[in-house]
């Protein structure tokens, strides 16, 4: 008799396939040693679709098809991986297979990725879940000794499936209805559309922004300066300055105080994806990627995780990685490491905080690609700086009075740089308090006084770290910083919701910035409340983790969004005509720079109106934003980076003729650096 066991993913098959003893490599999975070990690649199984409902549901769209609620739900196998279900099935239900172990990433996804196939494959073996948080042989032979029935993991399905139709049901219901009501295309997503609308709110605030004027005095007392508090009145500050210049002022007060910044906690995803943004520029995307190859390498232990501690059994383990990361990233560790900060039982669930695992010593940092580098290398220094002792500075605030008016002025000196030694910190994270002289009470300063200029600052539009602590904090404004999170989305799904974003035209990337298209500010625009609420889609997730920890039955939750569903339908299903919504083409973009006219935007990107055969698409495969293209047609450069290549692009064409047709291309310039 044989055990099958199955993966998510290929390598993922292959690690466990190396403990097992499973060596006879087949077509789709591996053999030997009474192992058969497969994968599923992924989802292989999902929802149907509407259209494949029948009930009317696949005619055209229309207000009395809503709602759209299944009696019973049903699942579909995706065209692209039906030889690999149909494998799975045929395994699955093979004579010799006696025992079936659940292998899949150990999170709702990896759940229901299984049991979607299990139940499409009519399978009634028994099934042990394989829970596993590294893919190093010591931590699979861990755990292949501590399965647990499947019945233990019911719960963590139950949420995965109830968030599935929660989103089935959000989505479809409110893209027909919000599309038959506006007769524009439009699409709603239980997370992305009040993702959005973030999104949207924060570009109105920087676009109508409008920056004010202020003055501040300044006394100048030689080694330092005095400042005022922010003066409105350009007069005003005139005043006190002619009032204070060549004047003795006095300090009326010294005030030292020694400060602490704790060490930092190691990373969870959204963490990891925030500082790897700001570190790099990589999208949340990119990072869970980057991160998954580590993971699959063996590398860093399992990505997608909301924790920041380790559990109490993995205490010698996090002291020798520490000493390992010492050795390979040559850290040149100074302190003991304190392990206690990172445990934590209690804040540890379903996987603990990304960490790098002890493979990291027999690996050359040289043959790992770039991107994964630089993210190992975060996932390093977190962990040897969240060790590491406190932060200290003596912070110090001087104030003086002068002609009735306090000013002050404020420093700091470092005691120990602490956790900060091991970080490459920029001008930007370094403090604007420099050192002060040593000065007393009392002592007096003849002082020349001048005006200073300064402007509000505007709001900053959202970049991927900024978007990613917003979704992470959506509904939890009345907790504090330990409470369990609510939020938009999970950790394992966020970057998925941005890149749905950007993919269907409501979100553009322009640079670092992540900014609402005219497209994204139209939906908002037209929604209801309700539909881009981040505090109600924020509280549904906080009842998704109540159902995983078996709080909350999921029929109560699922009745609920039923209920959301028929009263937003209810309410919303008439044709609304006083809005006319673009369906995102035919605006111009700018003038054609071969003849002149209007180029305008169409399904396959930017063309000529005037019809002269200038066109734009793509620059060697690459696609270009909207503001990309816009900026060229104004005659700004742009540049854009693949595979460590940047490209400049310029804003001139070239001609080239091609089978008898002339062609026009952006002129580019390569470095090959």
């Amino acid at each position: 008799m044989s055990i099958l066991i199955i993966g998510e993913k290929p390598n993922v098959g292959k690690a466990i396939s190396t403990v097992v003893g499973a060596d006879k490599v087949q077509k789709g999975y591996i053999e030997g040693n009474g192992y058969i070990v497969s994968w599923c690649v992924g989802h292989l199984v999902g929802l149907k679709f509407p259209n494949d409902y029948g009930n009317g549901w696949d005619q055209k769209w229309s207000f009395s098809q809503l709602p759209m609620i299944p009696d019973k739900w049903q699942f579909t196998v995706t065209d692209k991986t039906k030889g690999q279900f149909n494998l799975l099935k045929s395994l699955m239900n093979r004579a010799d297979v006696s025992e079936i172990i659940c292998a899949t990433d150990a999170d709702r996804e990896g759940e229901c990725i299984f049991r979607y196939v299990y139940n499409m494959a009519r399978c009634n073996k028994p099934v042990k879940r394989l829970w596993v948080s590294s893919l190093e042989e010591s931590a699979i032979r861990t755990a292949l000794n501590n399965m647990k029935p499947m019945s233990a993991y019911d719960c963590l399905y139950n949420a995965g499936f109830a968030r599935a139709r929660a989103d089935w049901l959000v989505g479809m219901n409110g893209s027909r209805l919000f599309s038959v009501r506006y007769g524009s295309k439009l699409n709603i997503g239980r997370v992305q559309t009040p993702t959005l609308a973030m999104i949207v709110q924060r570009d109105a605030e920087v676009d109508g922004f409008v920056k004010q004027k202020y003055y501040t005095a300044d006394l100048n007392c030689g080694d330092f300066i005095l400042s005022s508090a922010r003066i409105d009145d350009e007069a005003v500050a005139d005043t006190l300055v002619s009032a204070c210049n060549s004047k003795s002022v006095v300090i009326s007060s010294v005030k030292c105080e020694v400060k602490t910044e704790k060490a930092p906690k190691l990373y969870d995803l959204t963490t990891l994806q925030r500082e790897a943004n700001k570190a790099f520029g990589y999208t949340a995307q990119q990072t869970l990627d980057y991160t998954q190859s580590l993971y699959e390498g063996k590398l860093v232990t399992y990505p997608r995780t909301d924790s920041q501690y380790l559990s109490n059994d993995m205490a010698q383990t996090a002291f020798d990685v520490i000493r390992l990361c010492d050795s390979r990233f040559g850290f040149g560790i100074s302190h003991t490491p304190d392990i206690s900060k990172i445990i934590n039982n209690a804040k540890v669930s379903g996987h603990h905080a990304i960490i790098p695992t002890s493979k990291i010593a027999s690996t050359d940092a040289a043959s790992i690609p770039a991107g994964e580098r630089n993210i190992l290398t975060l996932i390093a220094t977190k962990l040897i700086c969240a060790t590491a002792p406190a932060h200290k500075y003596e912070a110090i605030r001087l104030t003086a009075l002068c002609n009735g008016t306090e000013f002050t002025a404020s420093g700091r000196t470092i005691l120990d740089m602490g956790w900060k030694r091991y970080i490459k910190q920029t001008d930007k994270d370094k403090p604007d308090e420099k050192a002060l002289p040593a000065v007393s009470e009392g002592q007096a300063f003849i002082v020349s006084a001048s005006k200073s200029e300064h402007f509000t600052s505007p709001p900053k539009s959202y970049t991927e770290d900024t978007l990613l602590s917003a979704m992470e904090r959506a509904g939890n404004d009345e907790y504090d910083e330990e409470a369990e999170k609510k939020g938009l989305g999970t950790p394992a799904t966020r970057a998925a919701t941005i890149e749905a974003l950007v993919k269907n035209g409501y979100v553009e990337r322009d640079g670092k910035k992540l900014r609402s298209t005219d497209k994204g500010r139209e939906l908002i625009t037209v929604v209801p409340d309700e539909v881009k609420s981040a505090r109600l889609t924020a509280e549904w997730e906080s009842r998704l983790q109540q159902i995983e920890h078996g709080c909350l039955p999921e029929s109560v939750f699922m009745s609920g969004i039923q209920q959301f569903v028929v009263q937003m339908c209810e309410m919303y299903s008439l044709v609304d005509k006083s809005v006319s919504l673009s369906d995102g083409t035919h605006d111009p973009g700018g003038k054609c720079p071969k003849c002149g006219s209007d180029v305008i935007k169409g399904k396959f990107g930017y063309y000529c109106k005037g019809k002269c055969g200038m066109n734009i698409a793509k620059v060697y495969g690459v696609q270009l934003s909207d503001t990309q293209i816009k900026g060229l047609l104004e005659g700004k450069s742009t540049s854009y980076t693949t595979k460590g290549r940047k490209t400049i692009v310029r804003p001139e064409f070239a001609e080239n003729p091609y089978n008898g047709k002339m062609y026009y291309q952006w002129k580019t310039e390569s470095d090959k650096k």
